[in-house]
């Protein structure tokens, strides 16, 4: 199946590929939510409803997470789930916009890593880095007919904006040839 109402068609194998990104992003954060909302299971179910896309099942409407949270690592930690579910609804249209649904959730938890750092942007900036090391080549594929990430003044639109720009100006040689497996 492929979705295609926009600029561009994305398969659903395509949209599998970004979830997966965004959902490992959001595994990894996870638990800084739960340690202080151990009661509130939005951002788990939203994490699984995102695994179980990436596995195979149809897109669910789960998308919703705790935003409320007492801490801004705790409220980043939850948006990164709700991302990873929302991510099987990424539209093909070629808004920098959209590549906050792909890019955001891994900015996050870049964030979070630089706030459980004492606040230290290295932390950041090497989550960018393991995270662009990541990236397969469709992912690359997608996030190339996209524009850049938006940019803004917060510290995750920053690492978002870093870390678009740097995953998509790969070579276009490099990225085929990965694609072909040389």
């Amino acid at each position: 199946m492929t979705v295609g109402t926009g600029d561009f068609e994305l398969t659903m194998d395509e949209l599998r590929v970004v979830a997966r990104f965004v959902v490992e992003a959001a595994e990894e954060v996870l638990p800084v939510f739960e340690a202080a909302h151990p009661d509130d299971p939005r951002p788990r179910a939203a994490v699984d409803a995102a695994w179980e896309f990436v596995n195979g099942a149809k897109r669910t409407n789960l998308q919703r997470a705790a935003r409320e949270a007492a801490t801004e690592s705790g409220r980043l930690a939850a948006r990164t789930a709700g991302d990873a579910a929302a991510a099987a609804y990424l539209h093909p249209i070629a808004k920098a916009t959209q590549v906050s649904h792909i890019l955001r959730g891994p900015a996050s938890a870049a964030r979070i890593a630089e706030l459980v750092a004492a606040d230290n942007p290295e932390a950041g900036d090497n989550f960018v880095e393991r995270a662009k090391n990541h990236a397969t080549p469709v992912l690359i594929d997608v996030l190339s007919r996209y524009p850049n990430a938006p940019e803004g003044k917060s510290r995750v639109d920053h690492l978002m904006s870093k870390f678009g720009l740097q995953a998509t100006r790969i070579p276009l040689r490099v990225r085929v040839s990965r694609q072909v497996g040389l």
